[in-house]
């Protein structure tokens, strides 16, 4: 077995079945025993045929999948883990489409388990701390490459796009959410929800960025639009590089993402960039996102709506 990664031969030799897969759920999300979804009780549980267990506190029939993101899914639970494994360990991302072949399902079907899995890699996280990089990007689709009746003929460049704003601790974490309004109110709002206070921050000239120096920050800019992307310490390298790894995944493999659905695709490629790291085995990546799963049940219905 390789030291960062496992093959998806030696995946399916781990789990070949559900019943495998249900086990090792069990043993990742119950670590410290069969414990109730709904009231938490450990004790007085009693085990069932099939993976059911009846809590006797509060008379609630359950399984592995209750107040998951598994819940009400006909998907088997080792080709959800087989999704998961696929979703931590491909840089990019995978497409529905391609999730649909690998693992036998419909489209209809991948399409929600993917957008399942990542309603779990969304999370308060904690706040950002020590040199802070910020910085923005436009999410959508390239005005020359529309349709002539889908045009807006205002210009190009963000013309047509979502503003994403990024924040990424240098050696640490990444958050990246689409903002409402491109304003210095918005973003400062993004900063003191996600950046501990006393925190250098690096950006760009940008105006929405300017009148960060003050009590709570201390704020260094480079000037892009001068032809300067490096002034000492102060640079934005960094999350220009979670930018480059994101536009790969849209123009490469996604094609599109619908501002509706934006934030659980950030979320999927922050929690990559934040607990998928190649230095991890990749098995330690999928408990991570096994930890996850709890208490973020996403219905279809509610993703439709």
């Amino acid at each position: 077995m390789s030291k960062s990664t496992i093959s998806t031969f030696q995946l399916f030799e781990m789990f070949p079945d559900a019943e495998s897969a249900r086990l090792f759920l069990e043993s990742r999300i119950w670590s410290e025993g069969v414990t109730c979804p709904s009231c938490k009780a450990k004790e007085n549980i009693t085990t069932r045929k099939g993976g059911f267990y009846r809590c006797n506190a509060c008379n609630l029939d359950f399984t592995i999948r209750t107040g998951t993101i598994f819940e009400r899914s006909h998907v088997p639970l080792h080709k959800w883990l087989y999704a998961m494994y696929l979703l931590v360990t491909a840089r990019k991302g995978i497409s529905s489409m391609q999730l649909a072949k690998e693992i036998g399902i419909t489209q209809k079907s991948a399409w929600f388990v993917l957008h399942r899995l990542r309603e779990a890699c969304g999370g308060k996280l904690d706040k950002l701390r020590g040199m802070v990089e910020i910085d923005e990007c436009f999410i959508g689709g390239k005005e020359r490459n529309k349709h002539e009746h889908k045009k807006l003929k205002a210009g190009r460049g963000s013309v047509g796009k979502t503003a994403v704003v990024g924040l990424r601790e240098r050696g640490g974490r990444t958050i990246a959410a689409p903002m409402d309004e491109r304003t210095l109110q918005e973003a400062t709002k993004r900063i003191h929800e996600n950046i501990e206070l006393g925190s250098q921050l690096y950006t760009d000239e940008h105006l929405m960025f300017t009148d960060l120096d003050g009590l709570f920050f201390r704020h260094d800019a480079v000037n892009h639009s001068a032809g300067e992307y490096a002034a000492g310490p102060a640079h934005t390298n960094s999350i220009e590089s979670v930018w480059a790894v994101l536009k790969r995944g849209y123009y490469g493999v996604y094609h599109s993402m619908s501002g509706k659905h934006l934030r659980r695709y950030l979320d999927e490629f922050t929690f990559r960039l934040n607990e998928g790291n190649v230095k991890r085995h990749s098995l330690e990546r999928l408990d991570s996102m096994i930890e996850a799963v709890s208490g973020k049940r996403l219905t279809y219905a509610g993703l439709t709506a």
